[in-house]
């Protein structure tokens, strides 16, 4: 052991949301049991890439007497990682941080109407057509598997309990992903969602929010995602009447 730099982790901030287990290339943090922790002192470099990730702000570099850093542990845990990837898909810890692909989600054209959306058949009533998880726009990952070149569904979080067709209408084939632009950090939603659109190769993101004026924040989000991201990606914003009614498709230019 030796008296070295090492990350500490203040649990009654950490709120599990994974973005520095994300950040973190040695797999030196994990979400268990709801927080992120340090897996082990052996694969912690002490450079800190986590730091500027936490949202929460519960990371900090500290010295204190911690196990020699190991590049040639890290190596090894890093492989059984992989191996563990290959597996089947066994959801451990805080389920909220574990990315999943629910069915196969195709690449589709942006949304110009209900009617559009509606062509080609249709899941039966009574089966979701959600494919992803999660769906919080905080907890999803920038390399997460679904969104890899696919069509993105970007809606405000009131919208499907005012739609009754949502699955049916607009989230058939899309994956989506929900947050509330009034009540939600929005500038931590820019950065993911730029870092999503620069990671994912997404062609293309369909804004869905209500009617309601503090709404419209998704788009303004969008918008500043997509400068920040340097990439000319088409949006479309669709409004929702508070009677859960499709009111205002229309394209939006950005750049």
């Amino acid at each position: 052991m030796a008296v070295r730099k090492i990350i500490e982790i203040d649990e009654e901030k950490c709120d599990g949301c994974g973005e520095c287990a994300t950040a973190c290339a040695e797999g030196a943090i994990e979400v268990r049991d709801g927080k992120a922790r340090l897996v082990a002192e052996t694969y912690c470099d002490g450079l800190g890439a986590c730091l500027g990730e936490c949202p929460q702000d519960a990371i900090r570099i500290i010295e204190r007497e911690a196990d020699v850093f190991s590049e040639e542990l890290v190596r090894e845990h890093l492989a059984r990682q992989d191996a563990k990837r290959s597996l089947p898909a066994t959801p451990a810890g805080c389920p909220g941080v574990a990315v999943q692909s629910l069915h196969k989600l195709r690449t589709i054209a942006p949304l110009r109407g209900a009617s559009e959306v509606t062509a080609g058949g249709e899941p039966p009533a009574e089966l979701s057509a959600l494919g992803n998880w999660p769906i919080q726009l905080r907890l999803v990952p920038p390399h997460a598997p679904f969104l890899r070149g696919a069509d993105l569904l970007l809606v405000a979080d009131c919208v499907p309990f005012a739609m009754a067709d949502f699955h049916r209408l607009l989230l058939r084939g899309r994956p989506v992903l929900i947050g509330c632009p009034k009540l939600d950090d929005g500038q931590a939603y820019v950065e993911k969602l730029a870092a999503i659109l620069t990671t994912s190769d997404v062609p293309s993101v369909t804004i869905v929010h209500m009617e309601v004026p503090c709404c419209t924040g998704l788009v303004r989000i969008a918008e500043a995602a997509v400068q920040r991201s340097g990439r000319n990606v088409p949006l479309k914003d669709v409004t929702i009447s508070i009677r859960g009614q499709v009111i205002g498709p229309e394209s939006l230019s950005v750049g």
